[in-house]
């Protein structure tokens, strides 16, 4: 997690990224890391953890990473959630959780996305949220702070 948050503030400091790190290890062994790299590549879908997924996936030339731990600085949104279920990540260690961060975060006001991966059909697979969670929430905007309909980047 700590190599998450010093991406996550690198990602702060790049012009077109912004702060949520990840970083996918198997075995010992770093496989990939990001941040969000949506507007320089002007790709709605270049999340930290998908970038991280993609890195990881082309570098075992394999679809599968069963195996491998993804460490996010923030819960995974619902897109990213899909994306290391259909990877068969094993674990998944984040951050700041929903209740810590701004709603704009995430897609749908009930819907949390961790219980996509509680009720995946998949025994082999963990989630442990929390884990630095005060100093990840440091990137983000708080919950229930108000911010201008223009930064409001999700909804």
């Amino acid at each position: 997690m700590r190599r998450a948050l010093e991406l996550a503030r690198l990602g702060d400091a790049t012009p077109g990224a912004n702060g949520i790190g990840c970083v996918i290890v198997r075995n010992g062994v770093m496989l990939a890391e990001s941040h969000n790299e949506c507007g320089i590549r002007h790709d709605p879908t270049a999340h930290a953890e998908m970038v991280a997924i993609r890195r990881a996936c082309e570098a075992l030339a394999a679809d599968d990473l069963r195996g491998a731990t993804l460490y996010s600085t923030l819960q995974p949104c619902g897109m990213c959630t899909m994306a290391l279920l259909w990877a068969k990540l094993s674990r998944v260690v984040y951050g700041a959780k929903r209740g810590q961060v701004h709603e704009m975060y995430f897609e749908d006001r009930n819907l949390d996305t961790i219980d996509f991966i509680c009720d995946a059909y998949r025994d082999d697979l963990s989630v442990t949220g929390g884990v630095l969670a005060l100093e990840c929430a440091g990137f983000y905007v708080p919950a229930g702070a108000p911010l201008p309909e223009a930064e409001k980047v999700n909804l």
